[in-house]
């Protein structure tokens, strides 16, 4: 019984010494449930989803409380996502455009408080498996960049691996260039072959080209492992670094658009998201898979991507220690 109880409390002090798990416990459930109270705790969803372009407004148009509108400033962005039932209508001062296919669009249109224009616009409905693809593979590569580089740079550090490295003419920036390209190479090919099976199975929606896809993949892969690196730099511990990834993580995938839309979010929220090197991942390549876009359509997501990268991997370079 004494042993018994003897391990016990060791057990019990093991748990409360390991930062992650108690980062994981207290701090990142209330965090997730608080963020999403926030975003989405303004009562039940209305049924309909209209566009509404500038100027316009849907009070004049509807009942109140009876859509959810969501303001878009370009009307061939607007169409296209009614095309694909995304909205269920979009409507500007003068005209409405509606999917003929569309249930929904059919009874809004017998809503209508004020005659419009009816315009009609066709395209195959998108269904959540082909609107969630993109933000699962670029779940994946976030994943698979924080923890495969991240964590294995602090195991190296503390197992004396990056110590003995020291003692050699490498220099930190061929280390750490050379895990970022080995990390590359091998996440682009998993995600290569995550991609292909799952199409076998899902015929998923691929409008665009996948060239411009693997670019996307690229510059995407390129800021998480930045991010990675920058995590890496100096931490000495796996418990830490895996509750700090895990901190950094899950607020990511929340505010990112990976599992739902934030169409209707609070300002402040999509604001943070758009600080979120996730999010344009998952933007530019739902841009492409989706909508069909080209990697001009993308380059401000591109371009985003690139600057992050450039700011983290000076940054990592700044900070980065072969011992503690």
């Amino acid at each position: 019984m004494k042993r018994l109880l003897t391990l016990f409390i060791a057990r019990n002090k093991e748990y409360y010494r390991d930062k992650s798990s108690l980062v994981w416990s207290f701090i990142m459930p209330p965090l997730i449930i608080g963020v999403v109270a926030l975003a989405f705790g303004a009562g039940g969803q209305p049924l309909f989803k209209v566009g509404v372009l500038s100027g316009q407004t849907a009070e004049a148009l509807f009942q109140p409380g009876l859509v959810h509108t969501v303001a878009i400033n370009d009307a061939d962005y607007g169409q296209t996502r009614v095309a694909h039932h995304q909205l269920d209508m979009l409507v500007s001062e003068s005209h409405y455009w509606v999917n003929p296919t569309s249930q929904k669009g059919e009874v809004l249109e017998a809503l209508l408080k004020k005659p419009l224009l009816r315009q009609e616009v066709t395209g195959r409905a998108v269904r959540y498996v082909d609107w969630v693809v993109p933000g699962i593979l670029g779940m994946n590569l976030m994943f698979s960049a924080l923890w495969g580089i991240g964590y294995v740079i602090v195991r190296y550090r503390k197992n004396g691996v990056l110590k003995r490295l020291q003692a050699t003419p490498t220099r930190p920036i061929e280390f750490l260039g050379a895990q970022i390209a080995s990390r590359m190479m091998i996440m682009l090919m998993v995600s290569s072959i995550v991609y292909i099976s799952c199409d076998v199975f899902l015929d998923f929606l691929m409008l665009g080209s996948y060239w411009d896809l693997l670019v996307v993949a690229f510059v995407g892969n390129l800021s998480m492992l930045a991010l990675g690196l920058v995590v890496a730099a100096r931490v000495t511990s796996e418990e830490f670094a895996n509750g700090l990834l895990n901190f950094i993580s899950f607020p990511l995938l929340m505010v990112s658009e990976v599992w739902f839309s934030l169409d209707g979010a609070p300002a402040w929220l999509s604001q943070l998201s758009n600080l979120s090197p996730l999010t344009h991942m998952v933007k530019a390549a739902r841009a492409i898979m989706v909508d069909g876009a080209s990697l001009v359509q993308v380059a401000d997501h591109l371009l985003i991507l690139l600057g992050i990268s450039a700011v983290l991997l000076a940054l990592s370079t700044k900070l980065f220690r072969w011992q503690p």
